[in-house]
């Protein structure tokens, strides 16, 4: 709804405007936030903000473009649905946080998503959208006291708010959920543990040994030549398919992982094998490795 226009700009005028920059505008919503963001020259960094804040404070929200934007989400709920990690992580989320926000589903339930008026977003951005509970931040060829001289002038109007009027602990529940699907021959899964969160101390070292455990999928053709051990210890299974280790984080808590699909022959000993890996990582992982596994994790953050 936020790209569909303002009370400034019509939904053709703000894609003309941003394409005459030569910048990107798009936005992403996560379980714990909702990010707006642009990518645009140094020089466009003020026209970009201003963009930004008019999409999030002034935008229509008319009642045609709710029903037309309600059909396209319902589409997207049903892809969703059909995307088993997808789905294996929403119930992920709904057995470890069970009872708190991190165990709903970002689009939400279909009867929200039919019964949305636009009162309701009127109110919840009115209520959400304060400074208190904003981060403006900016990377690349910027200086910070432009960045805060243009937080004061677009978005200094603001209420304050309180951050963390909404905000419920999350409490992590280890528990063990299977969902039989007639017809199908491969599991979908993930064995979990509690992570950290972003800020937490002991976060760089967890993706250091996600990275030491990787990714390995047998259509990809790395086969047993893979740079994992976990890599080269289930290649030899015919029956897994592939694995990816994941760290998600949150405000105070995390999910530190691997995600897998594989048949039901070979899901024991996968399991162990995920087991030995994390026990090896704890006790028995040499300095060299650990030095591997830094650069390789430098790799993938500047190429990202």
């Amino acid at each position: 709804m936020a790209f569909k226009g303002t009370s400034r700009r019509t939904r053709s005028g703000l894609e003309l405007e941003v394409e005459d920059i030569g910048a990107h505008l798009n936005a992403y919503t996560s379980r714990e936030q909702t990010v707006y963001y642009a990518k645009c020259f140094s020089t466009d960094l003020e026209h970009s903000v201003e963009i930004l804040s008019d999409i999030l404070l002034n935008s229509n929200l008319s009642t045609r473009d709710i029903e037309a934007e309600r059909s396209v989400i319902l589409r997207e709920m049903q892809e969703v649905e059909q995307n088993f990690q997808e789905v294996v992580f929403d119930h992920l989320h709904t057995g470890t946080f069970e009872g708190n926000p991190l165990s709903m589903t970002i689009l939400g339930p279909v009867e929200n998503i039919n019964s949305i008026q636009r009162k309701d977003l009127v109110d919840y951005i009115k209520t959400h959208y304060r400074s208190g509970r904003m981060v403006l931040s900016a990377a690349g060829g910027v200086r910070h006291d432009e960045v805060v001289r243009l937080a004061e002038k677009y978005f200094g109007g603001l209420q304050h708010g309180d951050a963390s009027a909404n905000f419920i602990p999350a409490v992590y529940k280890p528990c063990e959920i299977h969902i039989p699907v007639e017809g199908m021959d491969s599991i979908y899964g993930a064995l979990v543990v509690e992570g950290v969160s972003w800020t937490h101390e002991d976060n760089l070292a967890l993706m250091v040994a996600n990275t030491l455990i990787g990714e390995w999928d047998r259509s990809r053709g790395f086969g047993v030549n893979a740079p994992s051990r976990l890599a080269l210890r289930l290649g030899r299974s015919a029956g897994v398919q592939s694995f990816q280790a994941f760290n998600t984080c949150y405000k105070d808590t995390g999910l530190i992982g691997v995600y897998f699909v594989t048949e039901e022959m070979a899901s024991e000993s996968l399991v162990d094998a995920i087991v030995d890996e994390w026990r090896w990582l704890a006790s028995e992982v040499d300095a060299e490795t650990v030095d591997r596994g830094k650069r390789t994790l430098l790799t993938n953050l500047l190429l990202m």
